[in-house]
This record gives structure tokens, C-alpha cells and sequence, in this order.
């Protein structure tokens, strides 16, 4: 079980209802996750949803969503949907995902949230929706956001031999 970093498709990243000056990146790349003065943040509400694309499919085996220094502000409810890349806000809300989640205090503290990995195969995007937070308040922050699982199964196709050619 890796961090899946490297393999996100960073060009086509996309957080719904961040605040500009705490953007996605804060809280899921490397070196900017573990500065406790970057985060994300919500912007208009509490809600935020995270389309995380992957240039090759993934096996997740659970997520990390970290809110350690705000904890009023962390998240509760979460939905995790695999490879929904244009599923919006309402849809999320009324829709079960493949995983739903009540973060427990020591989730929220950074314990990994595990995932049934037979859901979570052949990943190509992972959304991420967050409904609410523990306090109620008017925004969300996320410190850390980290992806673990194993890549999959890539290949070249120019390396494939045709064995039907082959002498015997």
C-alpha cells in the first residue's frame, strides 16, 4: 500500500466550492499537506467535491482526510464515488456512493479510513464529497488528503508478440 500521489492526473484536478487562496493542492501535494499553514477550505458552504483523475486505473485501499488543528471545521459526513467525473453537488447528495463514511475523531485526526477494496478497483477518478462538518460550521478544511492503494497493471502495447507467428 503506496501513496497514489504519483499517479494522479494533476491537469485535470478539480475541487468544486474552494476557497481561492486554500485550493486542493494544499492539502494533496506533497511538501504543501504537511505545512500546517496550508489547507483547503470551502468556500460558499460546507460542502466540497473533489474530482481526483488518475493517468492510469488504481486500486484504493483507504484515504487519509485530515483536519488535525480545526477540528469544529473538520469533515463528517463523506462519500466516495469511483469513476463518476461529472457527478455535481445535488446528485452527490442524494446518491449512495461506494463508500459512505462518518469520520470518527481519529480520522479526522489523519487515521487512514479503510475501504472495501473490491469496491474500489480499476479506480480512473475517485470523487470525493464532503456534506457536512463536525461543528456546523460555515466552512470545511481538509489539512491532508492522501490516496493510498497500488497502481495497476500497465503495459506497452509495442511490447506484445504475436506467439501465433513464433515457430515451435
Amino acid at each position: 500500500m503506496v501513496d497514489l500521489l504519483d499517479q494522479i492526473s494533476w491537469g485535470t484536478l478539480e475541487c468544486l466550492n474552494e476557497k481561492p487562496d486554500h485550493p486542493i493542492g494544499n492539502a494533496l501535494k506533497q511538501g504543501f499537506r504537511e505545512d500546517g499553514g496550508l489547507y483547503l477550505e470551502s468556500d460558499t458552504d460546507e460542502q466540497l467535491l473533489i474530482h481526483i483523475p488518475f493517468s492510469s486505473a488504481v486500486k484504493i485501499n483507504s484515504v487519509i482526510i485530515q483536519s488535525k488543528s480545526k477540528p469544529e471545521q473538520a469533515p463528517r459526513s463523506v462519500k466516495l464515488f469511483v469513476n463518476r467525473p461529472t457527478i455535481g453537488f445535488s446528485e452527490a447528495a442524494d446518491t449512495a456512493g461506494q463508500a459512505d463514511v462518518e469520520l470518527t475523531p481519529a480520522q479526522a485526526a489523519g487515521e487512514p479510513i479503510p475501504l472495501k477494496l473490491v469496491k474500489f478497483q480499476r479506480v480512473s477518478v475517485l470523487t470525493i464529497f464532503v456534506a457536512d462538518n463536525v461543528g456546523d460550521t460555515e466552512s470545511t478544511v481538509i489539512e491532508k488528503l492522501a490516496i493510498l492503494g497500488s497502481a495497476g497493471d500497465s503495459f506497452n502495447v509495442a511490447e506484445i508478440k504475436d506467439v501465433s507467428k513464433e515457430q515451435g
